[in-house]
């Protein structure tokens, strides 16, 4: 397979290793986002993986999650002015890590407390495993380009084992939400949705990005696919889902970077490897802003 390919692999795999209807109890604070123009008094918890935490996004806050100063948790805490923000969002971070320390960084559900007013969920593409996904379909490109050996390789046991990883990641997903309730009865839960990472019409951009042209459209089918799942969890446990997919279409890591908000195997912009750049992360921030204070548009 050509050098760049391994190269990009290579890269990614590295990167991501170390970074990788509205129900609201009648008891919630009156001041929460949405309610009150601005979030005065509120408190605010940002839970979430390396979508979240915006890794190589100057500036670094944080060299253990990969954490950025201008990921989507600050954009909206800024834009709502709240009392009090605890972004605990760690590159790497799976459902798992939000009852067990991930470095320095300690169990996420830690940040909340019966006075959370607001928490924002982006958390399963590790369960899923986004990064091991694009490393081995990025070297299957090479044995078959115009084809689709990603999707025969995941479906060489007659049934689609990526559909699967996501149909049992959903019950993690669901346990996450029921472990927010009960730390933080009277808060806002909004679950985010990934963006979108690939061409949604599935025409690929070989070699920019090393996919096969056939898996293009595959991968990108899977990521709807986890996205409807978020989806499902969230109005099943009562809390709110953030589409972020959809404003993010036509900006994806095949599109010139001028234009681009995913960066791709070798990123251009600050940012690691298919993971947004700042303006990926400001479009999250709209999205989320956008749910919980509808009144205000931030364009």
């Amino acid at each position: 397979m050509a050098r760049t390919t391994v190269l990009a692999a290579a890269a990614l795999g590295g990167a991501l290793a170390l970074t990788a209807g509205i129900a609201v109890p009648a008891s919630a604070h009156s001041g929460r986002p949405g309610h009150s123009g601005h979030g005065h008094g509120v408190s605010y918890a940002a839970l979430g993986d390396s979508y979240t935490s915006g890794p190589g996004i100057p500036d670094q806050v944080d060299a253990n999650c990969a954490r950025s100063s201008h990921n989507y948790p600050s954009l909206v805490a800024k834009d709502q002015r709240f009392a009090a923000v605890k972004d605990v969002s760690c590159g790497g971070a799976t459902t798992a890590e939000m009852w067990k320390p991930q470095g320095t960084n300690g169990p996420q559900l830690d940040a909340l407390n019966r006075g959370t007013d607001l928490v924002t969920l982006q958390i399963g593409g590790n369960d899923v495993g986004f990064s091991s996904i694009i490393g081995t379909c990025a070297v299957l490109s090479a044995t078959d380009p115009t084809g689709n050996p990603c999707q025969k390789h995941y479906n060489a046991t007659g049934s689609d084992q990526l559909a699967l990883t996501i149909q049992q990641t959903a019950p993690k997903v669901a346990a996450v939400l029921r472990a927010i309730h009960a730390r933080a009865p009277h808060a806002r839960v909004v679950v985010v949705g990934y963006p979108d990472l690939l061409p949604d019409n599935g025409v690929g951009c070989r070699p920019a990005v090393p996919f096969a042209d056939k898996d293009f459209g595959y991968l990108k089918d899977t990521e709807k696919r986890l996205n409807t799942m978020l989806r499902q969890q969230a109005g099943a446990a009562h809390a709110e889902y953030v589409d972020t997919y959809r404003p993010t279409v036509g900006h994806d890591m095949c599109t010139a970077p001028a234009n681009r908000w995913i960066e791709p195997l070798v990123p251009a912009s600050p940012a690691a490897p298919a993971h947004p750049n700042a303006k990926g992360e400001k479009a999250m921030a709209v999205a989320v802003l956008d749910r919980i204070d509808p009144r205000c548009r931030h364009h």
